[in-house]
């Protein structure tokens, strides 16, 4: 996450932005953007999605990889592994590189008895297909217990979170778009 807090400051900078400037556009308070900066403190997807919007880049922008090259074609020994600090979740990438993708495919391992401790809703739309245990979606409160071959289809302006309810863990296919991570 280190790198992400960095690419936050630098693009601020490198757009002539205050930090008063980017907690404005932003509706976040200016010690918790300088604290962000700092690495000082952990970001929410909602908040880090704000923060997007007002330096107008994706989400991904603070995630991404230098893209050297084209490659269509992920191996399974060629993928990314990492968690953020908004949970234990376990993502893999999926996708291939290339300038302008839309969507982003992410193989996710839910922990045991993990449940999201609060419910976010943002532009875009999510897909999830359960290969492994069992996942609880909350959309609006509203509580959908898949099982394995089950699919999830919503828009992420729906508000929404997730629990696995199992002693092990549960595996899903997720296809977001907008690219988040």
């Amino acid at each position: 996450m280190e790198e992400v807090y960095s690419k936050i400051k630098e693009l601020r900078v490198k757009q002539n932005m205050t930090l008063k400037d980017l907690a404005e556009k932003t509706g976040l308070s200016l010690s918790f953007i300088s604290q962000v900066e700092r690495g000082a403190t952990s970001l929410s997807i909602t908040s880090l999605q704000k923060i997007a919007i007002a330096l107008e880049v994706n989400m991904n922008y603070f995630f991404e990889e230098e893209v050297r090259a084209e490659n269509y074609v992920v191996r399974k020994n060629e993928r990314h592994e990492f968690t953020t600090n908004f949970g234990s979740q376990i993502y893999t990438r999926l996708a291939g590189s290339f300038g302008n993708r839309k969507l982003e495919p992410l193989l996710v391992t839910l922990p045991p008895k993990i449940k999201e401790e609060q419910q976010y809703s943002h532009n875009g739309e999510e897909f999830y297909y359960v290969l492994e245990g069992e996942v609880i979606f909350y959309l609006n409160n509203e509580k959908h217990h898949l099982y394995v071959g089950d699919t999830i289809h919503f828009p992420s302006s729906v508000e929404h979170q997730w629990e696995n309810p199992l002693e092990t863990n549960s595996t899903v296919i997720s296809i977001v778009i907008p690219i988040i991570f």
